[in-house]
């Protein structure tokens, strides 16, 4: 058995995980494939949000990470607005749905086999990233949507968080989630959500085709059901479905968690995150930025930015929100997206590849052309790939993280300043062409930008990684 099988292995039963085999593995593994009562136990994420007052230019900040499945590519794509013919469909995952008349420009980060995003944006400013949740209720055993296409589709069809809420969760009662989520091969999952816009933010949970939502303005969400009686909106019958099912005989308002959160799922695996992200964002509140979001989302608890040895899965600090175990899988990819409200001049969206505490957030925008190596990747290792290449320079890393994490860190401290200088300049330009109403202009201009940062993030990747080879 190879070395990171067995640690993996070993993990899983130290947390109890019971497998489709029955034993007490539970982590992904060759042959193997994890669940839980109400789903798969192989991944986790994190989102964070601040709403505008909370932060310190009054410009709601959306920021996630993917944490995946290790070595699966998630690239960073577009998708044009468009019009669409009446009768049209839309092929998603796992199923083939109606098509809407018009759907939104969006970007976001997707699995390489998969329809849907892990988290993106759309041209309205608007946000989401979805997270596994563990519910009491089995997982649907049949093809529907997964929580990464109701990401998309959300995106391409909500022009505020509040609309493209009401989009998945349609969705979610007319269709279901099911099917492969975590792998081609893989389990699927229940899936909670975070929407902003420049304006509010919603936490969005399900259950199967049940759900329930409410408004919030500093806050996280990880991997566990954590609305309580607290929700404002939710499916009709959610309250219904829990009574029933005997899970809920309160005669109160019903407790979304107290009701459908799967205990047998042990809270150190997202609890100590969720507290170390509200934390994170109480530190900061009034003065929240894009650069407190991405430390947040580099955090390892006492670590910081630095992963420290010695935690085992027996204990919560395991689980960071920068993560790198491997019983629930590396963060992946990640994202910091400020949302304006005024988006008459450029707005970047803050991108990174493999885990953010090793690599380095580039600008992307939506008004221009994202580089072609962005976009890239598959399922094997190839040099025409940037998730690829930040794969490569954490897989360095790893190897001694307390000793090449600074040393990365410092490496990309230069270009992170030449960065700011170089994007403080394209952003006027780009903004007088388009006053000047020569938008294709504005866009070029974006779109050289990015090709340049890119092609020197890269470079400066397999540089650092040389470094600490």
């Amino acid at each position: 058995m190879p070395a990171r099988v067995a640690v993996v292995v070993a993990c899983a039963a130290t947390l109890g995980y019971r497998s489709a085999r029955g034993d007490a593995t539970g982590a992904p593994r060759p042959g193997l494939r994890a669940r839980s009562r109400g789903g798969t136990l192989g991944t986790m994420c994190d989102c964070l949000v601040a709403v505008g007052p909370e932060t310190a230019g009054g410009v709601t900040i959306f920021a996630k990470n993917s944490d995946r499945k290790a070595l699966e590519c998630q690239p960073l794509v577009q998708f044009p607005a468009a019009m669409h013919p009446p009768g049209a469909t839309v092929r998603c995952t796992h199923v083939e749905i109606p098509q809407v008349a018009e759907t939104y420009r969006v970007m976001g980060h997707s699995p390489w086999w998969v329809f849907g995003f892990e988290h993106g944006v759309n041209e309205h400013a608007v946000a989401i990233g979805n997270e596994t949740v563990f519910s009491k209720e089995p997982v649907e055993d049949r093809h529907g949507l997964i929580g990464m296409d109701l990401v998309r589709l959300g995106l391409e069809r909500g022009r505020t968080a509040r609309e493209a809420l009401e989009v998945i969760a349609t969705l979610l009662e007319t269709h279901g989630q099911g099917g492969p989520a975590l792998a081609p091969d893989g389990s699927g999952y229940h899936n909670g959500f975070l929407l902003a816009d420049p304006d509010e933010a919603w936490v969005l949970q399900t259950s199967g085709r049940h759900w329930a939502a409410r408004r919030v303005r500093l806050d996280a969400v990880s991997n566990h059901i954590s609305l309580g009686a607290d929700w404002e909106i939710g499916s009709r019958d959610l309250d219904s479905f829990a009574r029933a099912s005997g899970w809920w005989t309160g005669a109160g308002r019903l407790d979304v968690a107290a009701a459908y959160r799967n205990t047998g799922v042990p809270g150190r695996i997202s609890d100590g995150r969720l507290r170390r992200a509200r934390e994170l964002l109480l530190r900061e509140r009034g003065r929240v930025d894009v650069a407190s979001m991405q430390v947040a989302l580099r955090d390892h608890m006492d670590g910081g930015p630095v992963l420290r040895p010695g935690a085992t899965p027996d204990d919560e600090r395991f689980f960071t929100v920068c993560s790198h175990n491997f019983v629930m899988g590396p963060t992946t990819a990640s994202l910091v997206a400020p949302l304006p409200r005024d988006r008459s001049v450029p707005w970047p969206v803050w991108v990174s590849f493999a885990t953010p505490c090793t690599s380095v957030f580039l600008p992307v925008y939506l008004d221009g052309v994202l580089p072609a190596v962005l976009a890239r990747g598959g399922p094997d290792p190839s040099d025409d790939s940037a998730w690829w290449t930040f794969q490569r320079l954490e897989a360095a890393a790893e190897k001694d993280p307390e000793r090449h994490t600074p040393v990365l860190r410092e490496g990309w401290t230069e270009f992170e300043d030449w960065v700011e200088t170089e994007r403080a300049g394209v952003e006027a330009q780009a903004a007088v062409a388009r006053r000047d109403g020569d938008t294709d202009a504005a866009s070029r201009q974006l779109s050289d930008f990015m090709a340049r940062a890119v092609e020197e993030a890269l470079k400066r990747a397999e540089q650092l990684r040389a470094r600490i080879s």
